[in-house]
């Protein structure tokens, strides 16, 4: 009589994990069979598993060994199945009694002498793991750090195949790994390399920044080659709010499933920051394939997204921007599959205000025609720039001024301020669950938690009328004079909140052409 042998591994679709049964059943006539929708990776596994059998003095079994990967509508892809796979041959073959295989999830790739190499996605995998109440979880110890941080789970680290036989056929005691998550967490909580300390002058962007950070607003940065756009740019994760233990699980999800996480790293703990290329494809920037992986935008979850010389890329590109600027997530749909990716960034941009850079320079002459200029801040949409909260032109500074600047605040300091305004805007979306700042307060709430004195609307509707501003424009001054009230400890919007606000906004898009 044939039995069959049930193991479990899994697979990530986004960043969930969904659990795969791995069924195998030798029976009579020839060769090695896998169905359930595997990729060539899985298929290959075979060849893998035969050489590591026989390191092992053992044989892959002379009849039909059939290998069903559970549920066969799912596509699973990769060579992490190649542990449970051989595990379960051993077990099924008679060759190997492994009374435990179907109590824990198993992953790893095997090498042709039995090690086993890192995989993707562990985290989100563990976790699942846990949720549906397994002993504990198997797989190579080079990803063992990144599974350890899930507590009530059983992380069984292992180089090679024969420790895991041995653990599972109860021949070798392997403690399973132990880590303290909130230590991890806090050591390097507050570890940045860069401050804001560094910039010298340019106090009118640095309060900008600090307003885009306490309230989560997306910043344009405008000025010369050299101004100290990126500079600036770069140091924005040292002033925004340390994550959160929830945020940082969030982000270390996406970055364990492409594989980004270092190999003694468990967690992401500082604000993420990617700058990808001008040349970067749609699929890159917001995620995609045939099998979804998440994109830059979702790397960025949590922390920062900077486009640098934004006329640079594609309008194509920049486009697919707009719905995850709003929504903070991307949905990507596929024929077999539809995946979500969180993606809720701080979009910060910076460009020079024609092509060759010199337009408001001080004295370096611009070499660009209206026209040119026109054409250049054309490349930009209309839509894209609405979205664009705080909008701030960044002047250079010769040496004569950079000198007689005196020290500017730390990171440190800036952060302090922004994290207050962060707790009291968490205060007051206490009722809401999607909204965290100002930013992302949606229109329908602007009038009920952004009121306005009848005076200060009319400062507003004057400053409309000016600009020739969009509705959407009308809600980001709204949304940024709140920000400005909070950083104050102000209880109410005042038309100096609303001033401040509307300096935010001087660079309209009809400007830069003239």
């Amino acid at each position: 009589m044939n039995i069959i042998t049930k193991a479990y591994g899994s697979t990530v679709y986004g960043v969930e994990a969904q659990i795969i049964s791995i069924e195998v059943n030798i029976i009579s006539g020839t060769k090695f069979f896998i169905v359930g929708l595997p990729d060539s990776a899985i298929k290959e596994s075979e060849h893998r598993i035969e050489s590591v059998l026989k390191e092992l003095k053992r044989r892959m079994p002379r009849q039909r060994v059939i290998v069903n990967l559970a549920p066969a509508s799912m596509r699973k892809e990769g060579a992490a199945y190649d542990l449970p796979i051989a595990l379960s041959v051993l077990h099924a073959s008679g060759q190997e009694v492994l009374p435990d295989l179907d109590r824990y999830v198993i992953m790893g790739e095997l090498a042709l002498d039995g090690y086993l190499r890192p995989i993707r996605g562990v985290l989100p995998i563990a976790i699942e793991a846990r949720k549906r109440k397994f002993k504990g979880f198997i797989l190579p110890k080079a990803n063992a750090h990144e599974a350890a941080i899930v507590n009530d789970l059983d992380v069984i680290p292992v180089e090679h195949i024969k420790e895991a036989i041995d653990f599972l056929g109860k021949r070798r005691d392997i403690p399973p790994l132990k880590s303290d998550t909130r230590k991890l967490f806090e050591v390097v909580l507050d570890d940045y390399s860069m401050d804001f300390s560094d910039v010298k002058g340019q106090a009118s962007v640095k309060r900008s920044l600090e307003v885009a950070a306490a309230g989560g607003h997306n910043i344009l940065m405008v000025g010369p080659p050299g101004a100290g756009k990126t500079m600036l740019a770069r140091r924005i994760p040292s002033i925004l709010p340390p994550l959160t233990l929830q945020e940082s699980l969030e982000t270390s999800k996406i970055y364990s499933v492409i594989g980004k996480l270092a190999q003694h790293e468990s967690l992401v703990t500082q604000r993420p920051f990617q700058a990808p290329h001008h040349t970067i494809s749609d699929v890159a920037l917001v995620g995609g394939g045939s099998i979804p992986q998440p994109g830059q935008i979702s790397l960025a979850h949590n922390g920062v997204l900077f486009l640098d010389e934004l006329p640079e890329f594609k309008r194509s590109t920049l486009e697919v921007l707009r719905q995850p600027i709003e929504e903070k997530f991307i949905n990507i749909t596929r024929a077999r599959l539809s995946v979500c990716f969180p993606a809720n960034f701080m979009l910060v941009i910076s460009m020079n205000p024609c092509p060759c850079g010199y337009y408001t320079h001080a004295r370096k002459k611009c070499t660009c025609t209206p026209l040119i200029r026109k054409r250049y801040m054309g490349k930009i949409s209309g839509p894209l720039l609405d979205r664009i909260d705080i909008q701030m032109p960044v002047n250079a500074l010769s040496m004569e001024e950079l000198e007689q600047f005196p020290p500017t605040p730390s990171s440190r300091e800036i952060r302090a301020r922004v994290t207050v305004a962060r707790e009291r805007q968490k205060e007051r979306f206490a009722q809401y669950d999607k909204i965290h700042n100002n930013q992302m307060l949606p229109p329908q709430l602007i009038e009920k938690l952004c009121p306005m004195p009848e005076a200060t609307k009319g400062l507003l509707k004057r400053v409309m009328e000016s600009f020739n501003l969009s509705a959407r424009a009308y809600n980001s001054i709204r949304k940024v004079s709140r920000t400005i009230a909070d950083l104050g400890g102000h209880e109410h919007i005042t038309e100096e909140h609303v001033s401040e606000a509307v300096i935010y906004r001087s660079l309209d898009r009809e400007q830069w052409g003239d």
